[in-house]
């Protein structure tokens, strides 16, 4: 079921004024009138252990799961009160070695408007989940694996917050505005990931959590090689300034046009078409929804998930922002299913040829559910028209 229409919108956020660390750029977006009726905390997990998720019959999602978002709502509509930080229980059973957290799906109601979520790792799911079905028809080029068992298991790469140069630092000195309520990250002024949540309480609540959080290879590899950005300024039309009723007037003119031009520098994630959302979770007036983008790869593709409002309002958003190569990847495996696995007119679709695209298919980790002959004849060609390209000059 689709529930954000019409891409994402940032209404009722304002953009304040960024801070900078580095290569990094924290834009922090406030809200002038909180959510009230919904709200978030977060529950720490063992840090040492990796989380199995049963997400259906006879499949599973391994991954770090260092903390889980609690969502708390009234259905009235009046205000609710967020718990405080929850430990695992020291009590637990630990078996030695490397344990396993055995959890329940995804999002899980642990009572009548209380749900547990693991944040980002809904979103990534989705992802993994693209396709994962595999050939709908048993074309004679695909495997017998790939047939019966489609792409299963599939895996991607992520980074730890932790893992993020300066983001730690960032993280702790930064302000945090009375009215934050979420932030823009930005590596060497590319947009990595937003985070925004219902209320300012509930942000200076998980604003740690930042660093348990997912990132792609991006601000990773921007954070480490950018030594820092560049400060943006703006200035006072003193020509407009006759009065401090002037000043004023000319003081609101700049900070909104200060406040606009940080949110176009998100224009990648808010200006994504063709964004497919899927409902995970109806609570009260709430539904909590994954998203995923059009996979086109000239423009950035951000992963994510959301709680909005009956009116579209967006309460809570947590954004990925995929690398080239997962984007190449949704966009091939998309075009496939399109066209029912088809290898030739998969091919004509992409405007090129069926040798190209099974060594496309090869090179983006998905080689091994085309046959062996069918990649060994994709590879022989290609070495011959290589040799024949350098004999002619």
């Amino acid at each position: 079921m689709t529930v954000i229409r019409n891409g994402l919108s940032l209404a009722g956020l304002t953009a304040g004024p960024g801070q900078r660390w580095g290569a990094l750029r924290l834009v922090p977006l406030l809200r002038d009138e909180p959510i009230t009726d919904l709200r978030l905390h977060a529950r720490l997990y063992d840090p040492d252990d990796p989380t199995l998720v049963a997400v259906g019959p006879r499949t599973a999602y391994v991954a770090y799961v260092p903390h889980a978002f609690v969502a708390s709502w009234t259905p009235g509509g009046g205000p609710v009160a967020a718990y405080g930080t929850q430990l695992t229980d020291p009590a637990d059973a630990r078996l030695p070695g490397i344990g396993l957290h055995f959890r329940r799906r995804m999002a899980r109601r642990e009572e009548k408007n209380r749900l547990r979520f693991l944040p980002l790792h809904l979103a990534m799911e989705g992802y993994l989940a693209l396709h994962v079905g595999g050939p709908s028809i048993a074309w004679q080029e695909w495997t017998r694996r790939a047939v019966t068992r489609g792409l299963s298991p599939r895996a991607e790469e992520a980074y730890t917050g932790a893992e993020i140069t300066g983001l730690a630092d960032a993280l702790r000195v930064f302000e945090i505005h009375p009215n934050q309520c979420g932030m823009l990250l930005y590596a060497a002024d590319a947009l990595a990931a937003a985070f925004v949540v219902p209320h300012p309480d509930d942000y200076r609540a998980l604003h740690p959590t930042l660093l348990l959080d997912l990132y792609g290879e991006l601000v990773h590899h921007y954070a480490h090689l950018y030594p820092t950005v560049g400060e943006f300024s703006t200035r006072i039309d003193a020509g407009r300034v006759a009065s401090v009723a002037d000043l004023r007037a000319e003081l609101v003119r700049t900070r909104a046009a200060w406040s606009a031009f940080q949110l176009e520098m998100a224009g990648g994630l808010l200006g994504m078409e063709r964004l497919t959302s899927t409902l995970v979770y109806r609570m009260g007036r709430f539904a909590l929804a994954r998203f995923l983008p059009a996979f086109d790869p000239d423009r950035e593709n951000h992963i994510g998930e959301a709680i909005v409002d009956n009116a579209g309002r967006l309460a809570y958003l947590k954004t990925f922002r995929l690398s080239a190569a997962q984007a190449r990847r949704g966009h091939l495996l998309s075009q496939f299913a399109a066209h029912d696995w088809d290898l030739d007119a998969t091919a004509t679709a992409l405007a090129t040829d069926r040798r190209s695209l099974a060594l496309r298919l090869d090179r983006a980790g998905f080689g091994h559910l085309l046959r062996p002959e069918v990649i060994d004849a994709a590879r022989r060609e290609a070495r011959e028209r290589g040799r024949r390209v350098r004999r002619n000059r």
